[in-house]
């Protein structure tokens, strides 16, 4: 299979499924996507963003080469919004090593503050930092903060979220 070609095909759930059911477990074909997804252009990072999330809530062991890669990739200016959102989805169920902790929080809790980030990706940091504040309750004040005193002015997706969190809390 050529992943760039399969990738460009269609935008469909059904050819990302093909895609993450032909990567499979194969640290070989996750590099292939990664790849893509770090070094391609536009359309083929935007194409290779939804699979790869997928990929890792089943194979999250897949992530550990590769995650330095993909939070520098955070860092990079003028960041198309899937390739936050899907690497922020992953990073909600993944094992993050805890040396990236800090470089996690900080991306998450500067996309949470962001009044013009996109509600999923919000929807999503919520969750890693909730994760997160298991391990470190001291950022539950911040967390809880933020959410305070954003709420009125988000998405339902980060309302309905949000009020979850607090609950837990």
């Amino acid at each position: 299979m050529n992943l760039r070609d399969e990738l460009l095909k269609e935008h469909s759930k059904a050819n990302c499924m093909r895609i993450v059911a032909w990567i499979g477990s194969s640290e070989e074909r996750f590099a292939q996507l990664v790849q893509l997804f770090i070094h391609g252009e536009y359309r083929v990072v935007q194409m290779a963003a939804w699979p790869l999330s997928y990929v890792l809530e089943v194979h999250p062991e897949l992530a550990k080469k590769h995650l330095p890669v993909l939070l520098d990739n955070l860092e990079k200016p003028d960041l198309i919004s899937a390739v936050k959102r899907n690497t922020v989805r992953a990073l909600q169920s993944l094992p993050i090593p805890e040396e990236y902790h800090g470089i996690v929080m900080n991306h998450c809790f500067n996309y949470i503050s962001d009044p013009t980030e996109k509600a999923a990706v919000k929807a999503f940091s919520l969750t890693v930092l909730e994760n997160l504040s298991k391990i470190y309750p001291d950022i539950k004040g911040e967390l809880r903060l933020i959410i305070e005193s954003n709420i009125e002015n988000e998405t339902p997706a980060f309302i309905s979220r949000a009020k979850k969190i607090l609950m837990r809390m």
